[in-house]
């Protein structure tokens, strides 16, 4: 790197301490996002490459209007059980493979976040279990998460090059506290991110299911003492959030809704959609499901851990992928 470019990095990162972000920058929010959108315009120029099962036009407005979207029955069944398959390879057999893996139980700290193979096998089938990116594994992850029809839709949303971001599979729910993904999924563009949420089996409302606030994305935004994203300098903890969140959301009386979808189904919300893990009632009851997040080439030209790096990328259905840096002994290793 030239003494220039460390002078600009240096300068970029200085006028984020100083002038943290208090809301997205209007001047790059994805057109959707924007003041005066016009979905019917918009797709008259930009149809979708695929031919979709649903009505394009309807979704985006729910989109606007909502901050999320069901797509309902888009996911063949084949796909999912072969990579549920790939799954149940990876838990059972983790000595094998290479993956970070994060299992939130006080035993385990502090170093909650390791190797699947330094975990014990029963653990990785317990509760409060997150496996990172298995899609650089698993090449029925890759075709998933770009499945025809979620693309189409992504990129109805970016209107630029998707790329994938991030991805975590769950056994179980989560029981997260209420959250938006962008103050820690977060690249170069903040509002550059999506989610996916595909159900692997059919969602109980036992099981700790996905809750959201139905339009809580045009809230006003949290700000941590370090600007809207989550720094080491903030002096907001996770929990406030959680607490501003939950109370703004009520008073501002944004319906909640809970999460009951399919095996096939697929939630797809905004940046700033507030949501979380309803508590477990029936300890027994799985919530399967892969998470997906997404951003655009623009705000992530790289791997989201290598931002110096060129990174490898495949394409899957016009998306990017990137390999991961970390275990390239592992990509596509179940194919």
């Amino acid at each position: 790197m030239s003494i220039v470019q460390r002078v600009l990095r240096k300068a970029e990162s200085l006028k984020d301490h100083y002038f943290p972000l208090k809301e997205f920058d209007t001047s790059t929010l994805p057109w959707i996002d924007k003041s005066g959108a016009n979905i019917a315009d918009f797709l008259s120029k930009n149809p979708p490459r695929f031919d979709v099962p649903y009505d394009m036009a309807d979704k985006l407005r729910s989109w606007e209007q909502n901050g999320y979207v069901v797509l309902e029955k888009i996911i063949p069944e084949a796909l999912i059980d072969k990579f549920w398959g790939d799954f149940q390879e990876l838990v059972q057999n983790p000595d094998k493979y290479d993956l970070s893996v994060r299992i939130d139980l006080d035993e385990f700290k502090p170093n909650q976040e390791r190797n699947v193979k330094e975990f014990p096998r029963k653990a990785l089938l317990g509760k409060y279990v997150k496996i990172n990116d298995f899609h650089n594994s698993s090449v029925a992850g890759k075709k998933l998460m770009t499945h025809p029809y979620i693309t189409a839709f992504l990129e109805a949303l970016f209107n630029q090059q998707v790329v994938v971001m991030q991805s975590l599979v769950f056994m179980y729910g989560s029981q997260q506290p209420t959250h938006q993904d962008f103050p820690w999924v977060t690249a170069k563009i903040p509002s550059h991110l999506a989610a996916a949420w595909i159900a692997l089996e059919d969602i109980k409302i036992d099981s700790g299911p996905l809750y959201y606030y139905i339009g809580s994305h045009k809230m006003p935004k949290f700000n941590f003492g370090s600007g809207i994203l989550y720094k080491r300098e903030a002096t907001k903890s996770p929990l406030e959030f959680a607490d501003y969140l939950d109370n703004t959301c009520k008073e501002l009386q944004y319906p909640k809704e809970t999460l009951l979808i399919k095996k096939g189904d697929v939630l797809i919300w905004h940046a700033a959609l507030a949501h979380g893990g309803s508590l477990i009632t029936n300890p027994e009851q799985t919530r399967k499901s892969f998470v997906c997040h997404y951003s655009t080439e623009q705000a992530l030209p790289y791997h989201r851990n290598f931002v110096t790096q060129a990174p490898v990328k495949q394409d899957y259905n016009g998306v990017f992928i990137y390999n991961n840096p970390v275990f390239p002994q592992s990509e596509d290793i179940l194919k």
